[in-house]
């Protein structure tokens, strides 16, 4: 039987890490893989995520089952962090997932379950997973432009001229803060005018929030995606705990449905403990434990919230020495979008033959579309960065 299995193609970000782990160099630097790291390259635990954990080793009394949908608790907390007051509870359906791709995973085959001739829009360029997993599930796809490679910033008129063509019962991916590859975001009265087109169309905003806090900060990343859940009839939005929370290796994530009606929420309830049956039966808990343990806490919240603006902060300062560090060596502010950009990546705009050079000639690892996470670096390796760019003439 086993002989029949085709090779799959290898993760390119993956074998990236590899091909660094493998590197001898001493000063190399890695900028590829999507993980937030301190200054000292490492991936810290959170203190918050510390305190929570003591306090759950001593009360804990059971590893039993939770429901099939996830603690009802964690689908609200997560859900209030992401949507605060914009739409009413009883319209809401949730399911916990293992993790942001858990949840995008079951938010395209719910789509299929409800439209299988769906055509599900995706930005030009997005997160490479997005499309893996659509295709997978055996689902249509198209793509909108969103970021253009000359001036490094949102193509937003060939946006909307693009989702014009959006079709009723079509699906459309947004990011919800912090565009994973290209750092460039809409502002609000751009999700305003692209809400309001999705919603002339009949079509379904689907939303990938994955970096909530990394951005412009907690209340400010989540925007849009609230301007979409009081604008929509109808919507889905896929949350991740890995980034905020830095407990990436736990897969906490949220799946979450908005319906026109109460009853509507309930039938669409069913179907997503439904998947979650058919899928893994009980989502994991321990990251979600942890997740509602700071939420619900004042303390632990305010104790997360301060070390979650240390991050955003850091990544900020990072983004302006970088562009800074460009400036003085170019002579111009060519570079100034790298200030501009939010999260933890941005995207040059080199050509595969410059980011192979960096690879080559300066122990710079990025992905091959220039994609460079930003919390890989520090103040020594900025200027680094900046010699090497300059060099290959990006």
């Amino acid at each position: 039987m086993f002989t029949n299995l085709n090779a799959q193609p290898t993760d390119k970000i993956i074998a990236l890490m590899q091909q660094f782990r493998e590197d001898p160099r001493e000063g190399k630097i890695d900028l590829g893989v999507g993980v937030y790291k301190n200054a000292q390259g490492v991936t810290p635990v959170m203190r918050a995520v510390k305190a929570a954990e003591k306090v759950l080793w001593d009360l804990e009394s059971t590893k039993a089952y939770t429901a099939l949908a996830g603690d009802p608790a964690y689908c609200r907390a997560l859900s209030g962090l992401v949507l605060g007051d914009s739409v009413a509870a009883d319209r809401l359906a949730m399911a916990a997932q293992p993790g942001g791709t858990g949840a995008i995973h079951q938010a395209v085959e719910l789509i299929k379950m409800a439209s299988p001739d769906a055509t599900i829009w995706l930005s030009a360029p997005t997160w490479p997973n997005h499309p893996s997993i659509i295709k997978h599930l055996g689902m249509k796809m198209a793509e909108y432009r969103y970021f253009d490679n000359d001036s490094r910033a949102v193509d937003f008129d060939g946006m909307i001229e693009d989702l014009k063509s959006v079709r009723a019962g079509d699906a459309v991916l947004l990011h919800g803060c912090c565009h994973n590859p290209t750092g460039a975001n809409l502002t609000l009265p751009q999700w305003k005018e692209v809400a309001d087109l999705i919603v002339e169309k009949g079509a379904l905003p689907f939303i990938d929030i994955a970096y909530q806090g990394f951005g412009d900060g907690l209340e400010e990343d989540a925007a849009g995606v609230r301007l979409i859940a009081q604008t929509a009839p109808e919507a889905l939005i896929a949350a991740s705990c890995s980034k905020n929370f830095g407990i990436y290796r736990e897969r906490t994530g949220l799946l979450m449905s908005i319906s026109q009606t109460a009853e509507q929420a309930a039938i669409t309830q069913q179907n997503l403990t439904h998947l979650n049956r058919q899928n893994f039966s009980f989502p994991p808990d321990h990251g979600a434990r942890l997740v509602t343990m700071i939420l619900e806490d004042d303390g632990l919240r305010a104790e997360w919230m301060t070390e979650l603006e240390d991050v955003r902060q850091g990544m900020l300062r990072l983004r302006e020495n970088l562009a800074g560090e460009l400036r003085d060596r170019t002579g111009s502010d060519r570079f100034g979008f790298i200030a501009d950009h939010r999260g933890m990546f941005s995207r040059l705009g080199a050509t595969p033959e410059q980011v192979e050079a960096m690879r080559v000639d300066h122990g710079i690892y990025m992905v091959g579309d220039s994609r460079i996470n930003i919390a890989g670096l520090n103040d020594e390796t900025v200027p680094l960065l900046a010699d090497a760019i300059v060099k290959v003439g990006v």
